[in-house]
């Protein structure tokens, strides 16, 4: 039997197969609250027959989007549109939903992408960001506010707010945004996190407010409630973060009893050098599943063959794969890597007379009437 559709477990959270679809950003939101685009997006994607369905970033304040058009979850009103949403996506399809909780920090107040994705200026309606450090991402850009105790204390709130909204909307998991270059990504490494104060300097110290959110938003959650992390393995550039001190959070992490660790990398600087090839993360991934005991990892970047991401499940280097562009060119990839590998996915019936002639059991038991 194939394991990518073997049915797994995130903490409480059971899971049809190990397919998840990894949080891609849309940028077609209106201060903060979700479209119809959305709609269309999140209904596609939920009826793909994947194990998981994330959510795009989602900021937990203004300030923490990526951009203007960035999804939010800091208000009654992103809340409830938010809502509506997921109502009519449920509607539809059993699939589990996750969001991923984001602030964007120093990457904040950015164009969208079809626009350049460059630092927006105030007068184009960009704002002030806030990072660990007053060191810009890019040479050449205006740095960004170092957060001081009261700043860190009001981010710690808004995650914790933003997590106690998500659970209420029913959301089945949550995803913390560690990765890609964003907030919790900027204080963990040492390129661009330079503060001299207990958020700085040693690995301990860098370390110390992403696991005070993970720990801020467990505790507001109840105690089975599946909350995982997403982390970049590495910076790519020499002297910043790398996959040895990713392991030590980890295990910091399987300690505070997340239920996964999502394993990217790359974000933080313009200088990164990245080899991309097929699976280029997956060592990553690997070598951090192997100093773990129990925690899932889930690998992403470059999975686009049904063929390739069972084998990392075959080989142990992974626990689960997650699909990103790949799955905005074919919505549809989970039906077609379980003809491929002898799998079963669950499909709509209203699609079950698509089934292929020579794949009587793609969709497990269905039956077509008619006169």
């Amino acid at each position: 039997m194939s394991l990518l559709f073997t049915p797994t477990q995130l903490g409480t959270l059971k899971l049809n197969n190990r397919i998840v679809i990894a949080p891609m950003c849309q940028y077609s939101a209106q201060d903060g609250i979700v479209s119809d685009w959305h709609l269309m997006h999140l209904g596609s994607l939920a009826l793909s027959g994947a194990g998981l369905l994330i959510i795009e970033a989602t900021a937990v304040e203004p300030d923490g989007r990526i951009s203007p058009a960035d999804v939010g979850l800091w208000s009654d009103e992103t809340e409830a549109a938010l809502g509506k949403v997921l109502q009519a996506v449920r509607r539809y399809s059993n699939m589990p939903l996750a969001i991923q909780l984001a602030h964007a920090g120093r990457k904040a107040s950015s164009q969208i992408p079809w626009e350049g994705g460059q630092l927006l200026q105030a007068e184009h309606g960009g704002w002030s960001t806030w990072s660990a450090s007053a060191i810009p991402h890019g040479a050449t850009e205006t740095p960004p506010l170092a957060l001081d105790q009261a700043g860190i204390a009001r981010v710690k709130r808004a995650f914790v707010d933003a997590a106690v909204r998500a659970h209420r909307l029913g959301i089945d998991s949550i995803e913390l945004h560690a990765a890609h270059g964003y907030l919790m990504h900027q204080f963990l490494s040492p390129l661009s996190n330079q503060r001299e104060d207990e958020y700085g300097g040693s690995l301990e110290n860098r370390m110390r407010l992403p696991l005070e959110i993970v720990d801020a938003v467990k505790a507001a959650l109840p105690a089975d409630y599946p909350v995982g992390v997403r982390i970049s393995a590495s910076d790519w550039v020499e002297g910043g973060w790398d996959l040895a001190q990713s392991i030590v959070l980890a295990q910091a992490l399987e300690q505070r009893g997340c239920a996964f660790i999502h394993v990217s990398s790359g974000g933080l600087s313009p200088r990164q050098q990245i080899p991309l090839e097929p699976g280029y993360q997956v060592h990553f991934a690997a070598a951090i599943k192997a100093a773990l005991s129990h925690l899932p990892v889930i690998a992403v970047g470059l999975i686009t063959e049904a063929e390739h991401a069972e084998q990392i499940l075959q080989d142990q280097q992974a626990d689960l794969i997650a699909i990103a562009r790949g799955i905005l060119y074919d919505p549809h990839w989970p039906w077609h890597a379980a003809a491929k590998l002898g799998g079963t996915v669950e499909a709509p019936p209203q699609y079950w007379r698509s089934q292929p002639r020579d794949q009587k059991a793609l969709f497990g038991e269905t039956r077509i009437g008619g006169r």
